[in-house]
């Protein structure tokens, strides 16, 4: 089976990543008379996480196109025969994904959490007429020398890596504006 196209969008916390991935996923699946699906891994562990993630529901609540959302905390290649060549996906975020595996499934090997990821990408992708795949910018700058921090920092940059060496295009939002890094506009007009 083809696999679908893959667009990767990141940025730090709060640069308007998840808003211009919606974005585009909406742009993209009517220029292919696609559904939208929101694949989301947020589980509400304390009063923030909880609040944010009821601002991104009623967000796609109170959107103009329709979205179908899948709460998936791990283990998102279980969704895959959901899905359809019919359909655009939005996967936000692998930073939070990557935290599900790390301390619900308390996955200890980093080579083990690197493979759960891209095989839920990979799973995803193939399903699909596209997905878009969300992420925050954790690993610039100095790391960290705590070893949980570094670890972490570590199995990120390596998700990135390998997600933007499968990618058809990847963008970095800064402070609202995107900056495409890999290859072509994931639909006219974007």
């Amino acid at each position: 089976m083809e696999k679908g196209k893959l667009i990767f969008v990141t940025g730090g916390v709060r640069s308007g990543k998840s808003s211009y991935a919606e974005s585009m996923a909406v742009a993209w699946s009517k220029q292919l008379a696609s559904n939208l699906h929101y694949v989301a891994c947020g589980v509400p562990s304390d009063q923030e996480m909880t609040e944010r993630i009821a601002r991104h529901q009623e967000s796609r609540e109170n959107a103009l196109v329709s979205w179908e959302t899948w709460e998936c905390p791990y283990h998102l290649q279980d969704l895959a025969n959901h899905f359809s060549k019919q359909d655009i996906l939005l996967l936000d975020c692998v930073t939070t994904l990557l935290n599900n595996y790390l301390f619900a499934c308390r996955i200890e090997k980093p080579e083990q959490a690197l493979d759960y990821i891209l095989t839920d990408i990979a799973s995803l992708q193939e399903a699909a007429a596209g997905l878009i795949v969300v992420s925050n910018e954790v690993t610039q700058g100095i790391l960290d020398e705590e070893s949980l921090t570094k670890n972490y920092q570590y199995i990120l940059g390596n998700v990135h890596q390998k997600i933007v060496e499968h990618a058809d295009a990847a963008y970095l939002i800064e402070n609202g504006i995107p900056i495409r890094k890999k290859g072509a506009m994931a639909c006219k007009g974007l």
